[in-house]
């Protein structure tokens, strides 16, 4: 009866051992998931789209702010969709000289620092585009950047003096005010365009409840030009997700870096360049 005793002890301990093994390794592999995904996460913290996200949270909720939709593009009261306007004559007018001037005004809210900044992102276009922003005078329609409530712009030329919301408390980054005026030059994110579900995929099921609609397909014009994971008016992949799980996935390669552009690709130049028949 003794031997028996003891095989049975030492079964019992050996089972011990490997549940305790197994456990261990479900407990390590949970963890490096885990840490997988705060990486990726703090990688993100500091884009465009997650600092356009922050800083949006309430966005648009002042007496006199447009509505906003898709995470930082203001509309007008009643209008019903967001489709690309340049068909129907929002850009902005070039000049006989070929190059196109968008006049500007910056507020005086903006610190020595942050102006600098703005000027920056402005005075980018003119070194490969023909785009030129310069100060306003007497031009009826122009943009007009201040510190409201998050970061957005409308679409394209709207007429008139025309907002272009750079708040100071998350906004103020050079890539983010290539972003918004890229939108005031007529241009989408690059996420919602046409051709985008045979490039990514949208998780609806990580998406915050009732944020959906900053997915939704739009009938751009693409302008012969390819899907641009690195384009500065694309998401990251965690883009308004309410799990810490991703939001967008790229196909057919989800390992793909995406949304992290600081500044323009050549791909949005090129787009800028074709759209306005740049030379």
């Amino acid at each position: 009866m003794l031997p028996f005793i003891r095989i049975t002890f030492t079964f019992m301990v050996l089972c011990v051992h490997c549940c305790s093994s197994e456990m261990s390794i479900d407990a390590s592999a949970e963890a490096e998931e885990n840490q997988s995904i705060d990486d990726s996460l703090k990688e993100d913290e500091f884009t465009v789209s997650t600092l356009i996200e922050k800083a949006n949270k309430n966005a648009g909720q002042g007496v006199d702010e447009p509505t906003i939709k898709f995470g930082d593009i203001a509309v007008s009261t009643g209008l019903q969709n967001a489709d690309p306007c340049t068909a129907r004559g929002c850009k902005w007018q070039k000049s006989s000289d070929g190059k196109v001037y968008v006049p500007f005004i910056i507020s005086n809210q903006y610190s020595s620092r942050e102006r600098t900044v703005i000027l920056q992102g402005l005075q980018s276009f003119s070194q490969s585009t023909c785009i030129q922003f310069r100060p306003r005078t007497r031009e009826r329609d122009f943009v007009h950047i201040q510190s409201r409530g998050g970061c957005y712009s409308f679409i394209g030329r709207r007429g008139g003096g025309q907002v272009v919301s750079l708040d100071r408390r998350g906004c103020v980054f050079f890539g983010i005010v290539q972003h918004e005026l890229i939108h005031a030059l007529g241009f989408n994110h690059e996420q919602t365009r046409s051709d985008r579900d045979r490039h990514v995929r949208i998780l609806y099921q990580n998406i915050i409840r009732g944020q959906e609609h900053n997915f939704r397909l739009i009938r751009t014009n693409n302008l012969g030009t390819p899907y641009d994971y690195n384009s500065v008016m694309h998401y990251g992949r965690y883009a308004f997700s309410r799990n810490r799980q991703p939001t967008i996935v790229p196909i057919p390669n989800s390992n793909a870096v995406i949304g992290r552009a600081t500044s323009m690709s050549r791909n949005d130049i090129l787009r800028i360049n074709r759209l306005y028949g740049c030379r």
